[in-house]
C-alpha cells in the first residue's frame, strides 16, 4: 500500500491530543489516529477537574507551591511556574471551545471550585464529577466539525518511523541526529499496515495502567506511545513514580470504577471496617494529604488488618447534597448496592498515573527532532515524584498548546517526508494461539502488582527484571511468527513499559514520592535527579 502523508499526524485521541489537532488544523493538513473511538481514552474518565489559581484570593504561586511539595523535590520550577501561570488561560480557551465548568449554586457569574489532596485552596474547576467527559464532548464536537482534520478511528499506531531507522534498513550509515517522519499503523478492521508519512509526529497515547492487575485507567491504557518513543531513540525518564490512586471502588463488577479525590476534598472520611478513622495516623493533613500519602495508608491498613479493602465514608453529606455534587459516582454505586448516602464505600488503591514518560523539552519536544509528546505519555518535570491532584488535564493542554506553537512555526521550513518503505510482514502467518497473549498479559499484571506495586523491595524487583526478560523474549518470537493484531501490538508496549518501570526502580536507591522501597525508606538526596533511560543501538 502507498504511503499517505500529512503535514502533522497525531496518535491518541485525548484532551492533548484533540487539542493539538485544533490548534495546528487551521493551517495544515492533520490526521488522528485512535484504536477505538474518538471518545476512548483516559480523558474522558476525568472525574475530578483542572487546577487554575481562578479564584481572586488564591495566588498561582500557591499553586505553584502546592505542586512542588507534591512533587518531593524533583519538579522543574521553570515548567510548574509556566503551567501554572498559563492555567487561567487554558482554562478560558477550552470554555471557548464548548467546555462547561459548574458554577456556583445562586452565584451563575462564579466558579463553583473543589479542593483535592495537597491542594492549599479551592481551584479544582469541575462540571459535576464527570468533568472528563464534559471536556471530550466539547473538543470531539469541534473536530467533528472541523474539515481539515481526518479522523480514523480503529487505527493503531505500531511504530515511529525515523531517518535513522530508514537510513540502518537502506545499509547506509545513520547521521549524528535522528528525526521522526511517519509511523505505520495497523487498520485493526482489516488487519493492514499502512505507512504514513509526515513532517511531524505527535504521540499523545495516555498511560500505561493496565499494566497492572488492578487500576482505574480503561483497557486503552497500554503505554503504547511511551514504548514506541523508547524504541526509536527517545529518552524515557522517571518510570518509577506510579500513581496509585487511593480510591478505586472494591467491587467485582466494577473494577476500574474511579472515586474522585473531590469527595476527600467535600469532607469523606477514610474507616476501617469497624467505622475507625486512621488517616491522622500517617499524616497532619488527613484525607486531603496528597496521593502517596494515603495510598501507602491504606496500603498499610489492608497489610495490618488482612482485610480487602477500607471504606470511604461521605454520610456527612445530604442525600440531595451527594446527588447534586457526584451524581455519576452515586448512580454507578446505585447500580452496584451501595448507598453512599447512608454506608461507606468500599475502596482500594490502584494504578492510576504515571509521572514518567518520554522526556521533552517546553515545547513537548523529544530528542528525537520533530516527533513530540503531550499528556500522560510525556514526562516534562511538572509533576516530579508525584502528581498533585486535577495537575494532569492541565498538563495534558498547556503543552498541547505550546506545542502548536512550535509546530506551527516549523512546518513551512521543513521538506515532505522521504518515500517510506510498505510495512514488511516477511513469513509471518495468520495467529493460532491467542491463549499466548492473554497468559502473557495477565503474568505481566500480576508480577507488575505483587513485585513492583506500591511499595517494593529490591528482591521483588530482581523477581521482576527476570521474568519480563522472558516474557519479552516470548513476545519477540511471537511477534515476528505472527501478523499483527491489537492485542499483540499492545501487550508488545505493555512488557517494554514493564520493563522501563523496572529498571528505573531499580536504580533509585532511595524512597521519594511515589516510589518507596523497604530497603531504602529515607529519602536520599544524593537521589536528587532524574532516572533516565537511554536505548543503546
Amino acid at each position: 500500500m502507498d504511503a499517505s502523508s500529512y503535514d502533522v499526524v497525531i496518535v491518541g485521541s485525548g484532551l492533548a491530543g484533540l487539542y493539538l489537532a485544533l490548534q495546528l488544523a487551521d493551517r495544515h493538513r492533520v490526521l488522528v489516529l485512535t484504536k477505538r473511538e474518538l471518545l476512548s481514552g483516559n480523558t474522558r474518565w476525568a472525574q475530578g477537574g483542572i487546577a487554575a489559581a481562578w479564584d481572586e484570593a488564591d495566588d498561582w504561586n500557591d499553586h505553584v507551591q502546592d505542586t512542588l511539595v507534591a512533587g518531593a523535590g524533583l519538579c522543574k520550577r521553570e515548567v510548574v511556574e509556566r503551567v501554572v501561570s498559563d492555567a487561567p488561560e487554558r482554562v478560558r480557551e477550552l470554555m471557548a471551545l464548548g467546555v462547561s465548568f459548574d458554577r456556583r449554586e445562586g452565584r451563575p457569574d462564579e466558579f463553583d471550585l473543589h479542593i483535592e489532596g495537597g491542594h492549599s485552596m479551592r481551584r479544582v474547576l469541575h462540571a459535576k464529577d464527570s468533568t472528563g467527559a464534559e471536556i471530550m464532548r466539547a473538543l470531539i464536537e469541534q473536530v467533528r466539525a472541523h474539515e481539515r482534520i481526518e479522523v480514523r478511528e480503529q487505527w493503531m499506531a505500531v511504530d515511529v518511523i525515523t531517518e535513522r531507522w530508514l537510513a540502518r534498513r537502506n545499509g547506509a550509515l545513520p547521521g549524528p541526529r535522528d528525526r521522526a517522519c511517519g509511523l505505520y499503523a495497523l487498520d485493526l478492521a482489516s488487519g493492514e499496515v499502512e505507512a504514513i508519512g509526515a513532517k511531524v509526529v505527535a504521540l499523545c497515547t495516555g498511560g500505561a495502567g493496565k499494566v497492572y492487575l488492578y487500576t482505574s485507567n480503561p483497557d486503552e491504557a497500554s503505554g503504547d506511545g511511551m514504548a514506541m518513543a523508547w524504541r526509536c531513540g527517545v529518552r524515557i525518564a522517571n518510570m518509577e513514580f506510579v500513581q496509585f490512586h487511593p480510591t478505586c471502588l472494591y467491587h467485582p463488577e466494577a473494577r476500574n470504577f474511579l472515586i474522585s479525590e473531590a469527595l476527600r476534598g467535600e469532607g469523606g472520611k477514610l474507616r476501617d471496617r469497624h467505622g475507625r478513622r486512621f488517616m491522622d495516623r500517617y499524616d497532619k493533613r488527613g484525607e486531603l494529604a496528597p496521593r502517596d500519602i494515603v495510598a501507602r495508608a491504606i496500603d498499610s491498613e489492608l497489610k495490618r488488618t488482612g482485610e480487602e479493602c477500607v471504606f470511604l465514608d461521605m454520610t456527612h453529606l445530604s442525600r440531595e447534597e451527594i446527588e447534586h455534587h457526584f451524581p455519576s459516582i452515586h448512580s454507578r454505586c446505585l447500580e452496584l448496592g451501595i448507598d453512599m448516602a447512608v454506608q461507606g464505600i468500599p475502596v482500594v488503591p490502584a494504578a492510576h498515573y504515571f509521572c514518567g514518560g518520554a522526556m521533552t523539552d517546553l515545547s513537548g519536544e523529544t530528542n528525537v527532532e520533530n516527533l513530540f509528546v503531550a499528556g500522560e505519555a510525556s514526562c516534562t518535570g511538572l509533576h516530579g515524584a508525584n502528581r498533585l491532584a486535577s495537575n494532569s488535564l492541565l498538563e495534558a493542554a498547556d503543552y498541547a498548546w505550546h506545542a502548536a506553537r512550535a509546530i506551527d512555526a516549523r512546518l513551512p521550513g521543513l521538506d515532505a517526508p522521504p518515500a517510506l518503505p510498505p510495512w514488511d510482514p516477511g513469513h509471518a502467518k495468520d495467529p493460532d494461539e491467542a491463549v499466548v497473549i492473554s497468559h502473557l498479559w495477565d503474568e505481566i499484571r500480576r508480577f507488575m502488582w505483587n513485585y513492583v506495586g506500591i511499595v517494593r523491595t529490591t528482591r521483588r524487583l530482581e523477581r521482576a527484571r527476570k521474568r519480563i526478560e522472558l516474557v519479552q523474549e516470548e513476545i519477540r518470537t511471537y511477534y515476528w511468527d505472527f501478523k499483527l493484531t491489537g492485542d499483540l501490538v499492545e501487550l508488545r508496549n505493555l512488557a517494554q513499559v514493564a520493563q522501563l518501570v523496572i529498571e528505573c526502580a531499580l536504580r533509585r536507591l532511595e524512597s521519594r514520592g511515589l516510589h518507596t522501597t523497604l530497603d531504602h525508606p529515607e529519602t536520599d538526596d544524593r537521589f536528587l535527579y532524574d532516572t533516565v533511560l537511554k536505548k543503546r543501538y
